[in-house]
């Protein structure tokens, strides 16, 4: 069985802070020329904003400049180039949370995910908004699952559980739950793999019903109770993903 956790290196992380349209407090023709890459990458033509904020920069050095122009390198998946623009906004203004939850975002598809953590975790150290604060947990939810999923991946099952439980702490995750579960299971801690499945399920909205259904069944075979087993093994057969294997261990308990 795979490992559970199906996150996507292009899911989108959510950008916090909109920096503004307007720049009035800029030099004129950087303003209109950061104005007009504004207009062009919200248009969806990204190449010509880079352009723009290119030439915004040779008059202006401008935090705000550097941010949108790493997104537009980002939207077209210039992501060594988004990252040096981002860290550039950071450089004329380091407390600026969004462009470390936008680095954070480059990291991430990057496969970089602890530098993504790294990143993500200063936007919550320093953040005020409650909004802001539960939208950067669901980032460091996301990171910290799929570092769970590399170490589950080299056998390294401790550091697995650490990440994972990590993940869970900032959201309620539940594909990091559905990782938890297989794990616990695998590892003979029937409770705590019942306990995820379970969770799982409640917080579920982009898994299916079969995984944790599976696991709980595995769970209760090594408890020894062979009805709640088969219960569970036949609610994951519905999940064409877990079919097979769960009618593999219906069989072995008749």
């Amino acid at each position: 069985m795979k490992t559970p956790i199906k996150v996507l290196t292009g899911m989108f992380l959510v950008l916090l802070i909109s920096v503004s349209a307007y720049a009035q407090d800029m030099k004129p023709d950087a303003g209109k020329l950061y104005n007009d890459g504004n207009q062009k990458l919200k248009a969806g033509d990204y190449t010509a904003a880079v352009n723009s904020y290119n030439q915004a920069l040779a008059i202006e050095k401008d935090y705000r400049i550097y941010y949108q122009m790493g997104i537009a390198l980002k939207k077209l998946n210039k992501l060594d180039e988004a990252k040096t623009a981002f860290e550039q906004s950071l450089q004329q203004k380091s407390d600026f949370e969004a462009a470390y939850n936008a680095l954070g975002g480059v990291y991430f598809s990057m496969g970089n995910y602890e530098k993504a953590v790294e990143n993500f975790e200063k936007v919550l150290a320093s953040a005020q908004n409650a909004n802001i604060k539960s939208a950067v947990k669901k980032n460091l939810a996301i990171a910290y699952a799929k570092m769970g999923s590399n170490a589950m991946t080299e056998g390294n099952s401790n550091k697995a559980v650490d990440y994972l439980q990590k993940a869970v702490n900032n959201d309620n995750y539940d594909a990091a739950y559905l990782s938890l579960a297989k794990l616990y299971s695998e590892l003979g801690d029937w409770d705590k793999s019942i306990s995820a499945a379970e969770n799982a399920l409640k917080y579920r909205s982009s898994i299916g019903k079969g995984g944790p259904y599976y696991y709980m069944g595995v769970s209760y075979k090594g408890k020894g109770d062979t009805e709640k087993a088969k219960d569970m093994f036949n609610q994951a057969k519905s999940d064409a993903t877990y079919k097979k294997t769960a009618e593999y261990e219906l069989s072995l308990l008749k």
